[in-house]
């Protein structure tokens, strides 16, 4: 049965590893120049406490070196959302092209088969998943180090949490196509539920999570440390954290610097005493990964289970 199950699922697990070794083929060059380069030029030194006045350069040359092959590797977040819905493709042709009635006539109860079926595809992208994030959490290194794994350009990208990403769009594909048994709509629909579902979460519910930190604190002091922080919001205020206006022509057209820049100076003595800041620190980094992961995990499982349970009882 084992041997049957992973012949059937080979298939889509060999695409999927061909896409990672195509990535791999693009990614490992430009990341052995990125960390050449990170080194090269001593911004490991910049990343401490007290850096030097030197490396406000340093770091915007790797910046404007590197960013633009950042954020074009910000859309592989959306792999793991292609490798959950394809690899449950086998199970859905099964069932639309009829195959299942010939294993079931088998010894092959239709627990085990089912069992075998969900079992092999959630074993292959979890191994897929392991090899993405491994592949992409090494590139995007320097970045880390820069700006913390907390930042949301790297956060989908770091921990745990691409597992619940593949897991749930396995089960979503899964849960449709059982019903429809249509691989290829299943496949789509359930990729674009799953990219649908990413956005609400990027942009509304994963900052809120768990409660962030708010911090207000004298312009003329040294407020909290930002640098590896995902500040969420940050503005001049009052001493009570009230947002306060203003007026940008004193300071010139620059925006309203972070804490430790060289313009706070002129902001506080134009209005702006105090700075209001409401973010989450790095050490908020496994509780929203723990979280975020088990709810896409959560979600899975029960789409896993719905999908056995209508192919167990309603196919026929």
């Amino acid at each position: 049965m084992t041997w049957v199950a992973w012949r059937l699922q080979r298939t889509e697990t060999l695409i999927m590893a061909a896409v990672l070794a195509l990535l791999a083929a693009l990614l490992i060059p430009t990341g052995i120049q990125m960390a050449s380069a990170y080194h090269h030029d001593g911004m490991a030194a910049c990343v401490v406490a007290n850096p030097s006045p030197n490396c406000g350069n340093v770091i915007g040359n790797f910046t404007a070196r590197f960013e633009p092959l950042r954020n074009a590797t910000v859309w592989l977040t959306l792999l793991p959302g292609l490798i959950g819905a394809s690899l449950a493709a086998p199970l859905v042709l099964d069932l639309e092209h009829g195959t299942h009635r010939l294993d079931w006539t088998q010894s092959i109860t239709r627990r085990r088969w089912l069992a075998g079926k969900i079992g092999m595809a959630v074993g292959a992208a979890l191994l897929v998943t392991l090899a993405l994030t491994l592949l992409l959490t090494w590139w995007r290194t320097p970045f880390v180090k820069l700006n913390g794994r907390i930042d949301p350009a790297e956060y989908d990208a770091q921990g745990i949490v691409a597992y619940g990403y593949t897991l749930f769009a396995l089960g979503l594909a899964m849960a449709i196509g059982v019903v429809w048994r249509r691989a290829v709509a299943a496949v789509v629909v359930a990729f674009l539920g799953y990219f649908g579902l990413r956005l609400f979460v990027d942009i509304w519910l994963r900052q809120r999570l768990i409660s962030p930190v708010t911090k207000t604190w004298s312009s003329s002091t040294r407020g909290p440390d930002l640098n590896h922080s995902w500040v969420l919001n940050q503005t001049p205020s009052d001493k009570f954290g009230n947002a306060v206006a203003v007026t940008p022509e004193p300071c010139g057209s620059a925006p309203v610097p972070k804490p430790g820049g060289p313009r706070l100076e002129c902001f506080s003595t134009h209005g702006a005493g105090y700075q209001h800041a409401v973010y989450h620190p790095a050490s908020h980094f496994w509780a929203l990964q723990s979280i975020e992961t088990a709810l896409f995990a959560g979600s899975a499982l029960l789409l896993m289970a719905f999908a056995a349970w209508w192919t167990h009882q309603r196919t026929a």
